[in-house]
């Protein structure tokens, strides 16, 4: 899909561009005007079926957006429904046709009100996320700087990651076997099951996890599948097998709940939730309510590049780290640019889709990715003809 206008008809080849109405009258002569806007779906199935605590799924869909402006093109993307292509390209992208490339937060505002009425979260936000996430790749290149310099350099050298998966479809032997080549292969110091589809089999499956991966941490995931009591039942027996990470085990819109799940848990176990955080406003509520010990945020739903550096400036205001959830490869940069941040999801759908469709997707060493610094914005190409046959 794509969106595209020729430059105005009262423009000469040659001439300044017709500046966008958000642009500052003193920039007239010295814009970057956007020429096109893309986006495209693309579905690719699991490797074997997967379901977590609340949802059971076959297939994966990512959106890809590209935008070009002053000879470059910048890349994004969103793991989000298909129609997502199509408000990006109907909707989103005429605010963005002739405007300045360089004005990101202007840009990101103006797609934010024009969401107004469709309601910010969900869809919305995970199509302004990929379109942010392309302006920051787009504005790297035009300077030709990896990202993270862009970003004000690295707060870290590597990030670190865990590995997640651990379906509550799996077997017990395809769990071991899961955590046993990220721990042994990748060298992840951390990995995360999926829990709460069947909270009575749960232990004995947290427990099998902590056979195979020995003294590493383990992290558990509910999705929000639990009540109150029935996560602090969880929390309890998880305890036993050292757990020390215990995600949304009730839902991330009960900040109530999670509070209460955080203040009678073992002190030896985090809580943590923000997954399903799209504006800066769903992390501040989240703060206030005391709700989380490691805030999570994903730039594919909170708005992109710049809607996660605001997640990162809320949590070092109120001094509680930052979890990166999923989508590695494209949270590369601005991770390594987070002051607070502890670690980065590995998830093993997106690994498998990143490696498959870009070119430059990281791989872990000792347990950490690292960006190529010999490669511009977020480092990424994408693979157009790999991804042809999964296209929507």
């Amino acid at each position: 899909m794509n969106a595209h206008q020729d430059s105005p008809a009262n423009s000469a080849p040659g001439a300044t561009p017709i500046k966008d109405a958000s642009d500052d009258s003193h920039a007239a002569t010295d814009t970057t005007p956007i020429a096109a806007v893309r986006a495209r779906p693309y579905k690719i199935p699991t490797d074997l079926p997967e379901a977590d605590g609340t949802f059971e799924w076959n297939a994966t869909t990512i959106v890809v957006v590209e935008i070009d402006a002053g000879g470059c093109t910048g890349l994004g993307y969103t793991y989000t429904d298909a129609s997502a292509a199509s408000l990006i390209v109907d909707t989103l992208a005429p605010e963005l046709l002739h405007a300045d490339a360089r004005r990101i937060r202007a840009l990101s505002l103006k797609l934010w009100r024009r969401v107004r009425n469709l309601g910010r979260s969900g869809l919305a936000a995970t199509a302004i996320s990929a379109i942010d996430c392309a302006l920051w790749d787009l504005n790297a290149r035009l300077v030709e700087v990896p990202l993270v310099r862009l970003l004000g350099g690295r707060a870290r050298e590597c990030v670190p990651i865990y590995g997640s998966g651990g379906f509550t479809s799996y077997t017990d032997a395809q769990l071991r076997e899961q955590f046993v080549r990220w721990v042994e292969n990748d060298g992840c110091r951390a990995v995360k099951m999926k829990v709460g589809s069947d909270p009575a089999r749960d232990p004995q499956r947290v427990k099998a996890a902590r056979d195979a991966i020995g003294e590493r941490q383990l992290f558990v995931d509910a999705n929000g599948a639990l009540t109150v009591k029935q996560a602090l039942d969880c929390a309890e027996r998880f305890a036993q097998h050292g757990v020390s990470w215990f995600e949304e085990p009730v839902s991330s819109d009960d900040l109530a709940g999670l509070n209460a799940v955080r203040c009678a848990a073992p002190a030896s176990m985090d809580i943590a939730a923000g997954e399903y955080g799209y504006t800066a406003d769903d992390f501040r509520h989240m703060l206030e309510a005391e709700a989380v010990d490691v805030m999570q945020a994903d730039l594919t739903r909170c708005g992109g590049v710049t809607g996660f550096l605001q997640a990162a400036d809320l949590c070092d205001a109120w001094h509680i780290p930052l979890s990166a959830h999923c989508a590695p490869a494209l949270h590369l940069h601005v991770a390594a640019a987070a002051p607070r941040l502890r670690h980065q999801e590995w998830f093993h759908d997106h690994v498998r889709i990143e490696s498959m469709l870009f070119d430059g997707a990281p791989r872990p060493r000792d347990g950490a990715i690292m960006p190529d610094l010999s490669r511009p914005g977020c480092g990424l190409e994408f693979k157009r003809r790999d991804a042809e046959r999964y296209a929507i």
